[in-house]
């Protein structure tokens, strides 16, 4: 019966992601991941979009080749411009004579199933530690989270980046628990595999350690003698977890360098490179791509290090009406608070309530006691080592463009939640009943306070799913209450928050609703509006921007609110943005109209 209800679960999730992402149009990354995918897949060329590990591209990659699709490479943004990604994209998606929608859609379509197929292995692994009740909870808050359904339906890293951290931190679990040799090669396995999905995941090598180190303090009982004998086993097979690891990576890379000239890889990596601040790093790189056993190695480092090189120079991003590229540490948890769903948050402080009232009726406190409750609740103990870290990591980030980029804590945060719920609405203990009273006591909460708890935490479900029937089919924009809910959320962070282009589409449906002739637009996103309106100036679309000044009387005029709220937004940390950049003649003027909920229309 669980597993029926974990399908039915799935179900509702799959239909949601599908049905809401078939009017949007391609989100920004999603112009330099689908062209780079179909490049390795079909040419077996690694010169696109190096920065990312190409498994989730591939897989989105492999419905098109199975279509008539036309990719030139006798472009100058192929043949001579290093990572050309985004004229790449635009070139191939919309100006080859290629169905634009069709591509874009059956791109997204394995993104979808790779969900489906992550929400199955979280309800089984967590129902096999903890039972039926936690494994269900646990992936209805996952199938109905918002952000979740939001950024599966997209061909971007971040479905990929939380399902490597959840495959690589359960196969590695599994394996401290049971040390086998067949444990021992799936956890290598899906370490490899994690590190084909996102660079972020290189990540799991300190918590590899760290757990394994606090696997044998526990698993000894904190034994001095036993602890030094088994920690250096320990270490040695992690240590030959990452070698099976690399081995996985090895061939991967192999196959997608298989027709990328050995020239063209030495020139763009030295390229890349050139401004890379620690050059041992990028001379060994440059020096690995000369040699060819070493080229895969190579080109997967060279992606590595274009991510610390990105990381650590910021990106610009609005927050809270301000405009910096230096980050704010209270970015992701501001985020996080109001991007889940209002009751999962109630759930979560009852959770936490819960727990804080556990430890502190605990009668004894020792480091035995101690180390025997983490040893019996490892998987528990490993998501919120994992959860801290990743979040620390984060907020210390100055890259601040999404919520996506903390979604790998999100099934671990819904594993801890489902747990303690579980427990609580079931917990009451009491010594044998001695009396009437006592027994009357004993009654109450047996049955009519645990009914109480139930129907609490049956209501908070319903409102999950209830709010999540009220936000289709806009997803991406999901606000709760506390963040002034979707229409109003951008006033707190756009971008991949809620405006990465995913409302073109949406805004052509508008234009050809009311007839509209002409508009003007400045759009932030993945799609093309000469490609939906016409090619300027014979299209039913002028390009605009802000230092054009106000439209002549009469015209429409439509915006993207990452473009928007960008512009207007108070400069900190010394950004610096003309005034005539400032939109200032939309300050005091109200939008007619959406476009979804990212675009906002005017008429002058």
């Amino acid at each position: 019966m669980a597993k029926i209800l974990a399908v039915i679960i799935l179900g509702w999730m799959f239909i949601l992601m599908f049905a809401s992402q078939w009017n949007e149009s391609a989100t920004m990354d999603e112009l330099a991941h689908i062209p780079s995918g179909y490049s390795y897949m079909a040419l077996q060329d690694y010169r696109l979009n190096p920065e990312h590990p190409p498994l989730i591209k591939d897989l989105s990659a492999v419905p098109l080749l199975f279509l008539n699709l036309n990719f030139p490479t006798n472009v100058p943004t192929w043949t001579k411009d290093v990572n050309g990604q985004w004229d790449m994209g635009r070139i191939f998606i919309y100006e080859s004579g290629n169905d634009a929608d069709k591509i874009i859609h059956f791109s997204r379509f394995t993104i979808m199933l790779l969900a489906i197929i992550f929400g199955w292995l979280l309800f089984n692994w967590t129902r096999k530690l903890y039972g039926n009740k936690v494994g269900l909870m646990t992936i209805f808050l996952f199938a109905t989270s918002p952000t979740f359904i939001a950024h599966s339906r997209y061909v971007t890293t971040d479905l990929g980046a939380s399902f490597g951290f959840f495959i690589g931190l359960a196969t590695f679990i599994n394996f401290l628990r049971s040390q086998t040799k067949k444990n021992l090669i799936i956890a290598g396995i899906a370490f490899g595999v994690a590190q084909l999905l996102k660079f972020s995941l290189v990540v799991l090598i300190p918590i590899y350690f760290i757990l394994a180190i606090l696997w044998v303090l526990v698993e000894n009982r904190l034994d001095a003698k036993k602890i030094m004998g088994g920690s250096l086993k320990i270490l040695a097979k992690v240590i030959l977890i990452g070698i099976i690891g690399a081995i996985v990576i090895w061939p991967i890379y192999q196959f997608h360098i298989l027709n990328y000239p050995l020239e063209r890889q030495i020139r763009d990596t030295q390229f890349i490179l050139s401004s890379f601040g620690v050059r041992q790093l990028a001379e060994m790189t440059v020096w690995m791509a000369d040699k060819p056993i070493l080229r895969p190695f190579s080109q997967y480092l060279l992606g590595l290090l274009m991510v610390i090189q990105r990381a650590a120079g910021g990106n610009d991003s609005y927050f809270l009406g301000t405009i910096s590229a230096a980050g704010s540490h209270i970015y992701f948890p501001l985020l996080y608070i109001v991007k889940e769903t209002l009751p999962f948050l109630i759930l979560a402080f009852i959770a936490l309530i819960f727990a804080i009232k556990n430890i502190i009726k605990a009668k004894e406190k020792t480091l035995k006691i101690i180390a025997e409750w983490i040893h019996d609740n490892f998987a528990i103990t490993a998501a919120m080592i994992f959860i801290f870290i990743y979040m620390g990591q984060s907020i210390s980030s100055s890259l601040n463009i999404g919520i996506r980029h903390i979604m790998p804590i999100f099934p671990f945060m819904y594993l801890l939640v489902s747990r303690q719920i579980v427990r609580w609405a079931q917990c009451y203990s009491l010594d044998t009943p001695g009396n009437f009273f006592e027994w009357l006591k004993y009654l109450y909460h047996s049955y009519i306070k645990k009914l109480e708890k139930y129907s609490l935490v049956f209501a908070l479900l319903l409102w999950i799913f209830l709010e999540n029937i009220m936000t289709f089919p806009f997803y991406l924009s999901y606000y709760n209450e506390l963040g002034g809910g979707t229409r109003n959320g951008y006033k707190i962070a756009v971008d991949s928050n809620y405006d990465w282009g995913q409302d073109l589409k949406r805004l052509k449906d508008f234009i050809e609703k009311n007839n509209i002739q002409k508009i003007a637009i400045d759009y932030f996103g993945g799609g093309n509006p000469s490609y939906y309106f016409g090619t300027p100036p014979f299209g039913r679309f002028e390009p605009w921007w802000s230092s054009r000044g106000e439209p002549p009387p009469g015209t429409w005029f439509a915006i993207s609110l990452t473009f928007l709220q960008g512009a207007q937004a108070k400069p900190v940390h010394g950004f610096y943005r003309k005034p005539d950049d400032t939109y200032y003649w939309l300050k005091d003027k109200e939008p007619v109209s959406r476009a979804g909920t990212s675009i906002f229309i005017y008429k002058f």
